[in-house]
């Protein structure tokens, strides 16, 4: 027996889902870097928006509250009435309500997530 980690083998990578906004150069670089390891599964969440419910169980692999999902220094942030103080559930409501202020990209990887700033960040979630 070895103690050697393999490299995976290239017809079992494994799948990595994106919360990704292609007009976003953080997300396209992320997706990008995630390429050359793993497949990609991307979810246009812009489009495709995710509930309250979905937004608690990203925060539980997260592991952060919600003030860190939001992308609080957008101004549509502040223009949705929010602030870093404002209330873990409100936080949720607004960005089930108006993804854009979703902070992207984020990958997800086995039960785990991160939000990809730097985008580099996502590579931590392979094995």
């Amino acid at each position: 027996m070895t103690d050697r980690v393999r490299a995976p083998v290239r017809g079992h990578l494994p799948t990595v889902t994106v919360w990704h906004n292609p007009r976003c150069s953080k997300s396209r670089t992320a997706v990008e870097l995630l390429r050359a390891k793993a497949k990609v599964e991307i979810r246009r969440y812009l489009e495709d928006a995710p509930t309250a419910d979905e937004l608690r169980a990203l925060l539980a692999q997260l592991g952060r509250p919600a003030i860190d999902l939001a992308r609080h220094k957008d101004a549509a942030f502040h223009a949705a009435g929010l602030s870093r103080d404002s209330a873990q559930e409100a936080l949720i409501a607004a960005m089930a309500a108006n993804p854009a202020l979703i902070e992207r990209p984020i990958a997800l990887y086995n039960g785990r997530a991160v939000i990809g700033r730097p985008p580099e960040d996502c590579l931590s979630l392979l094995p």
